[in-house]
């Protein structure tokens, strides 16, 4: 007869193993856990991560999306036969402005970020001798969305030179631009805002479609002054935003203060090619 001691006590043994085990099996994944709920404790929902884009740039709203542009937007008037028309405010009835930069000084990668995430349609109209080997830069902005156009080789003021002079300026950053970006532009922006019917013939001559000026222009300190029309930015409105490196503000915290007085009026940023 098998004595009944021994079968209780492993019985006994058993359990208790069993327990030590499965405590030691809870103590050592329980500092895991500590540190997984730690962890995730740090980060926040509401963290820069997941911070909406329109709030990283400084803008307390999102941005209205622009409307579908008409397929056949209203021609601008050209400015005699055979000559491109000069425009300062697109004739139209949607409620969008038009954002354009001039010479291409300022390169900061983080003004890329920023047309990328705001889905910016910007338009650059960049001088050979102000980018130099800057090209690269707005390759990157052209990829993002960016459209480049023309703002001659050595930003001389146009006005009154000779048309063999103008052609050259035009028609050299045409080629230059084309070679670079695999595209020629089609709009122009003469420096300073200066032309005459030579501007005209010559751009004419390089394939130009449209010289662009502007009706509004931000200041180095982001204060926006206008030309005739009004002190407020109207719809069709082109805002100029010139490079440059000394301004008090960033091109990017220019473009917020830009952007802020938009949605102010309740104007969207539109594609200027798209009415052009």
């Amino acid at each position: 007869m098998r004595p009944r001691g021994r079968g209780g006590a492993a019985g006994v043994l058993a359990a208790v193993l069993a327990a030590a085990l499965l405590a030691g099996c809870a103590q050592s994944v329980d500092p895991i856990e500590r540190l997984g709920k730690k962890a995730a404790q740090r980060v926040r929902p509401h963290g820069p991560a997941a911070e909406p884009p329109y709030r990283r740039w400084g803008l307390t709203a999102p941005l209205a999306p622009a409307p579908r542009p008409a397929a056949r937007p209203p021609a601008a008037p050209a400015a005699g036969p055979g000559l491109p028309p000069v425009v300062s405010r697109v004739r139209t009835r949607d409620r969008v402005v038009f954002l354009t930069y001039d010479d291409g000084a300022e390169k900061d990668p983080r003004f890329v970020d920023m047309v990328r995430e705001l889905r910016l349609p910007v338009s650059m109209f960049l001088t050979d001798s102000v980018v130099g080997p800057g090209y690269g830069h707005f390759a990157r902005l052209q990829a993002v969305g960016a459209s480049i156009q023309n703002h001659t080789l050595d930003h001389p003021a146009l006005r009154g030179l000779p048309y063999a002079g103008q052609r050259a300026e035009i028609c050299g950053q045409q080629d230059k631009l084309r070679s670079r970006f695999g595209q020629r532009p089609r709009l122009f922006r003469p420096p300073y805002g200066a032309y005459d019917r030579t501007t005209l013939r010559a751009a004419a001559r390089c394939g130009v479609a449209a010289l662009v000026l502007w009706r509004a222009a931000a200041e180095g300190d982001g204060s926006l002054t206008y030309g005739g029309g009004g002190h407020r930015l109207r719809p069709g409105d082109v805002v100029s935003l010139a490079s440059g490196e000394t301004a008090p503000l960033t091109l990017r915290e220019r473009t917020t203060r830009v952007l802020r007085e938009a949605q102010r009026r309740r104007l969207a940023v539109g594609r200027l090619e798209d009415y052009l």
